[in-house]
């Protein structure tokens, strides 16, 4: 075997085993608990660009381990794989610097960073998954490594919390499942980009593929936050900010969203689905919950509250985008996966900076409070900025596509959901950046919880915000290079899914 078989598997164990390592650590084991988790993710980043350049130039990369004569492992690279798991490697490096900042002085850093590491693991391995047997597998890891993260206060709120996100997410799962088999069944074992093979399938079957992809769709509507299944997110924002940040920016929210994609795209094909008229109603239900996610986040005082119901609505952009057969809506839903995490994780980790250092956890509490942090606002501006739609921040990029690929594809009615929501968005997000920078601060100042006497926070905590602010920046300003996501996305649509 070549190293070109090993590398799948290698990736999705660089996180794995640090975070082995970790749960065997004793708690007070603080410096070789931070070396692992950086190790970890800078090994992976690197990783994945070496990869990424290895398979620009040609080279293949599959890993395979047969279970059964019909089931088998399998990692595969393409460019979806590498849009995601490119994701996934920049912000897992990024927001673990911000939770060893964050957590300092926490108690149960050594469970959290474990199952921390358990996460990125699982959300690699749907990026990497070449069939739908191991997507699941992975799918379901990512249930069970997340719960203890969502639960890590201990408090009633988070023990809830914790019972309400399996609730929604192992029924999701179940639905899923079954789909699975039956898929499986009719059609035999699925690999992603065989949706030619389902097509075989079509004529006396059309009722039981529409069955089969409606139950998938709803299993992975969950963790894609579409409504109705949209309940446990917000719940879920009693956990600590880098969790919040990692499920709304690259885990499990994005693992629902990236796996509609690889279900329109990879496992029926557009043509498949578009003769067996699936994509209308889920254009539909993503239409209402991006309109929804918007009316429920205006009323939110709470402030990861009202980012969790953006993120319910800015994330069915992609199931929107997917839903509208055409080449240019294609490449806005698979871009938006990018753009909406670099974008949201900024806002969930401002969210947390404001917290920790003035203890303000709510909107009505942020008049004036640009003077007391000023970058961190700036961050917080610009990914605001980028989730309304506005130039040059990457969210216009991919708002600026959906609605293109929606009037050459006839479906103007698109157009208007999407003005629509990014005028709800200003709703909810100028007002915050009208008072902290323009109104006055109250009379008693914010106290300092977390005095540093060079920033305004901590560097752990300040450095990832502007980090992913600047990637916001230039995902919009330099979208037109060849590096960047919007390229990747054109590629990914162009060659693979429409074959030009």
């Amino acid at each position: 075997m070549t190293l070109n078989v090993w590398l799948p598997l290698i990736i999705v164990c660089s996180s794995l085993l640090p975070g082995i390592i970790i749960f065997f650590l004793s708690e007070n084991a603080i410096r070789t608990r931070t070396v692992l988790n950086l190790m970890g993710a800078v090994l992976k980043l690197v990783l994945v660009a070496f990869v990424y350049l290895g398979y620009r130039s040609g080279e293949v990369y599959l890993f395979t381990f047969q279970v059964t004569v019909d089931l088998h492992f399998m990692l595969r690279v393409d460019a979806l794989a590498l849009l995601f798991a490119g994701l996934s490697s920049v912000l897992w490096l990024v927001t673990t610097i911000y939770a060893i900042g964050y957590l300092e002085g926490s108690p149960n850093r050594r469970r959290f960073f474990g199952f921390f590491s358990m996460c990125v693991t699982a959300s690699t391995g749907i990026a990497l998954s070449g069939n739908l047997v191991t997507f699941f597998v992975f799918y379901e890891f990512l249930t069970l490594a997340t719960y203890p993260l969502v639960v890590h206060r201990g408090t009633r709120k988070a023990v809830e919390a914790g019972r309400n996100y399996l609730f929604y997410t192992i029924g999701g799962g179940t639905v899923l499942f079954v789909g699975i088999v039956a898929l499986t069944v009719l059609a035999g074992p699925v690999e992603f980009g065989q949706g030619a093979q389902l097509a075989n399938f079509i004529e006396g079957h059309s009722l039981e593929l529409k069955l089969i992809f409606w139950m998938m769709l709803a299993g992975l509507a969950v963790k894609a936050a579409i409504f109705p299944f949209h309940g446990w997110l917000p719940v879920a924002m009693v956990a600590p900010a880098p969790v919040s940040a990692l499920l709304h920016a690259v885990a499990v929210v994005k693992a629902g969203a990236f796996g509609i994609i690889r279900l329109v795209y990879d496992v029926y094909g557009v043509e498949l689905a578009s003769e067996l008229s699936v994509l209308p109603p889920l254009a539909v239900f993503a239409a209402f919950t991006i309109i929804y996610g918007s009316l429920r986040a205006i009323s939110q005082d709470d402030l990861k509250k009202r980012l969790a119901y953006s993120t319910v609505s800015q994330l069915s952009y992609i199931a929107l985008g997917a839903a509208v057969p055409g080449m240019l809506s294609s490449v806005g839903a698979i871009v938006h996966l990018v753009h909406q995490g670099i974008m949201k994780i900024t806002l969930f980790f401002c969210a947390g900076v404001i917290a920790e250092t003035t203890g303000a956890h709510k909107v009505s509490e942020l008049n004036g409070i640009g003077r007391r942090l000023p970058l961190t606002m700036a961050a917080f501006t610009i990914g605001a900025l980028g989730m309304i739609g506005l130039p040059p921040v990457a969210g216009f990029v991919s708002k600026w596509y959906l609605s293109v690929g929606a009037l050459s594809s006839g479906q103007s009615w698109v157009v208007l959901i999407l003005l629509g929501s990014s005028a709800l968005n200003a709703i909810y997000f100028l007002p915050i950046i009208f008072a902290a920078w323009f109104k006055e601060p109250p009379v008693e100042a914010w106290p300092d919880k977390r005095p540093n006497r060079r920033f305004e926070a901590p560097w752990m905590l300040l450095f990832p915000p502007l980090v992913t602010a600047i990637f916001s920046l230039a995902a919009g300003l330099f979208a037109a290079s060849s590096w960047s996501p919007l390229s990747l996305a054109r590629r990914i649509v162009e060659r693979v899914y429409f074959g030009l």
